[in-house]
């Protein structure tokens, strides 16, 4: 039977029609004016108008592998054409092969996965694992974090999108990770940074009481709270005071993950193997939507015997697992794990010669195509331009604007500007990018 299309739209009238019925996210629904996407292909968008934009942000650094890409679409396709759901009391082919492939992606015993819709069911299923393996209670996350807008992970949040939900979940509880541009101990270098967060962290979980503590959560490097990079030497000391104490050691890579930081995973660059990790984004790149809960060998062990207490409709959904197969087969075909580390050097060195031309240029932030330009009124006393929460002025709104205009999606908020583009995305077309970027960074010179 074939269905006529219901209605055609121009842009004005999409436009209308969207703001008539769409809610948005983290804004008052007034406020909201959306561009109208109509298509994309490989690190490019257009809107309804046919205008180009560059997705610089991999659209919520999720489209790891760029749009469009016809592998996937293919394994969609095949899996289409034989079903796209069954319930998960039911195995799949393609929910056994993405477990296996997975499984040989992971560092260490990382084996055993657990499918959710996202990142943030991931991390609620994360909280309760921990609880039921330790039967513990308190959940350990950084200030500067975030881990999703469900109940358990906003309430281990550690930024403002946390305030509007509070009290939340009992027994969540916020430590001082490193932060060594800015360090809230006045340290001056890296490794001064990491050292004096974890004697911090070591005394505080003394005072808490090491037998209540289930679980510390940790985004390796963390993300849309500034790509802050730690030293290895403190994820080497967290690891080690979870071993001290049977605490488990969470890494939530739903960001970090699936080559974003130029490995696999982000762990691997501090060589540190976790109890779970929870990840999202880049498995499926946002073809489809799937979250994974990954656990080691040891929390498998303990439910082999106990039951899991924990399921979703969608969980394992053979459509998002086909296209997280095809996934992993075009980072591995395509190099992009290691275009990602060699990328990330060019893009390190680019952004480096803009702070040089740009004195609103505090810091530049950078691990494989993941990066974050943080901004300052002041490069003597890192004094904020706009502030946290832009608690001083406003300057992500309007600087956003002429990324716009000129063809340029990244994310910016706060004082950072976010630059994540997809792992296919060539050097003229970082040149490109940052040719824009340059224009806007002109509009934060301009406030000092």
């Amino acid at each position: 039977m074939h269905l006529e299309q219901e209605f055609e739209v121009n842009s004005e009238d999409l436009f209308k029609m969207d703001r008539e019925h769409v809610v948005y996210s983290w804004h008052s629904q007034k406020d909201v004016k959306p561009i109208i996407m109509d298509k994309a292909d490989r690190i490019y968008m257009w809107d309804t108008d046919g205008k180009r934009y560059i997705d610089f942000c991999s659209g919520l650094l999720n489209v790891n592998i760029g749009h469009n890409n016809e592998h996937v679409k293919e394994a969609m396709r095949k899996q289409m054409e034989k079903f796209c759901y069954v319930g998960t009391m039911f195995g799949s082919e393609a929910k056994a092969k993405l477990s296996k492939m997975i499984s040989e992606v992971t560092p260490g015993d990382l084996d055993y996965v657990f499918y959710t819709n996202g990142g943030a069911e991931a991390v609620e299923n994360a909280i309760k694992t921990a609880r039921a393996y330790t039967g513990r209670h308190k959940i350990y996350s950084r200030w500067r974090s975030y881990h999703g807008a469900t109940a358990g992970a906003i309430s281990i949040t550690g930024d403002p999108r946390r305030w509007s939900q509070e009290p939340g979940m009992a027994g969540a509880v916020k430590y001082f990770g490193p932060y060594p541009y800015n360090c809230p101990f006045g340290s001056e270098t890296a490794e001064e940074s990491g050292r004096k967060a974890l004697e911090m962290l070591t005394t505080q979980i003394m005072l808490d009481g090491p037998h209540t503590v289930a679980a510390i959560f940790m985004e390796p490097i963390v993300g849309t709270n500034g790509i802050i990079i730690p030293p290895t030497s403190y994820v080497k000391g967290v690891r080690a005071l979870c071993d001290k104490y049977g605490i488990l050691l969470v890494a939530d890579e739903t960001m970090s993950g699936w080559g974003r930081s130029g490995k696999w995973f982000c762990m691997e660059h501090f060589g540190v193997v976790p109890d779970i990790i929870t990840t999202a984004k880049g498995v499926t790149s946002g073809y489809v939507p799937l979250g994974c809960m990954i656990w080691s060998k040891k929390i498998w062990e303990y439910f082999w015997n106990n039951p899991f207490s924990g399921g979703l409709t969608y969980g394992g959904h053979a459509l998002g697992c086909a296209s997280g197969i095809a996934n992993i087969e075009v980072y591995k075909q395509d190099n992009l794990i290691e275009n990602s580390e060699k990328l990330g050097l060019y893009l390190e060195k680019k952004l480096l010669e803009l702070k040089e031309k740009h004195p609103s240029i505090g810091d530049v932030r950078v691990k494989g195509l993941w990066a974050c330009v943080e901004l300052t009124k002041d490069r003597e006393t890192k004094a904020p331009l706009a502030g946290f929460n832009n608690s001083i002025q406003n300057v992500a709104g309007p600087l956003m604007k002429i990324l716009y205009e000129n063809g340029l999606h990244t994310f910016c908020k706060w004082d950072f500007i976010f630059i994540s583009p997809p792992l296919c995305i060539t050097a003229e077309e970082i040149d490109e990018s940052l040719d824009i970027l340059d224009i806007g960074l002109n509009y934060t010179d301009s406030l000092l």
